[in-house]
């Protein structure tokens, strides 16, 4: 069985640190950007070429006060990861990307599972929020299927700023998707 496949039970999660961070562009922008993105269903190379993060941003995330990149493990090697920050009242989750190999078995479902359990007991967040591209309706249904909703508030996508990618049509906007965390 090629490791891609194994259960989701075999992971380990741990917070990035600083030298993850080559690592960690290498998995998001594997998931979302480019031929390799292809290989999985989060791509977004209809929708945007350029890149999805860099190293600045990375490393902003790992050392900035209430905020996390949480990584989970496989083998001793990044599968996937997940950005938490705290914020007032709630969560916001983000950066998630899961290694184009490892989707479609589960392993997304865990590291959510496991973002918000962390939102709950370590933050005492009430909700997590996300925002998603609109015009990401498979992905959006997804989140559905995880109890998130729409809320119907859009912000628009920073056009002109190529560090969140080079728009391939011009009518991309974010949607703020929330979920009601149990309390532990």
């Amino acid at each position: 069985m090629d490791t891609a496949d194994a259960p989701a039970a075999d992971l380990t999660f741990r917070d990035a640190a600083a030298d993850d961070v080559d690592t960690l562009v290498a998995l998001v922008e594997s998931a979302y950007r480019g031929e390799s993105s292809r290989a999985g269903w989060t791509t977004e190379a209809e929708l945007l070429d350029g890149q999805r993060t860099d190293p600045e941003g990375v490393l902003e995330i790992i050392e900035t006060p209430g905020s996390r990149l949480l990584t989970a493990e496989r083998d001793g090697r990044i599968v996937a990861c997940c950005q938490l920050q705290r914020r007032d009242g709630h969560a916001y989750f983000g950066m998630f990307a899961v290694s184009p190999a490892a989707q479609g078995g589960g392993l997304g479902r865990t590291v959510l599972a496991e973002a918000e359990r962390l939102a709950r007991a370590e933050w005492d967040a009430a909700e997590m929020h996300m925002t998603v591209i609109t015009a990401r309706e498979d992905l959006i249904a997804w989140y559905e299927r995880r109890g998130y909703r729409r809320t119907g508030r859009t912000s628009p996508f920073p056009y002109g700023d190529e560090r969140f990618g080079i728009p391939r049509r011009p009518d991309l906007a974010f949607e703020l998707l929330v979920k009601k965390l149990a309390t532990p």
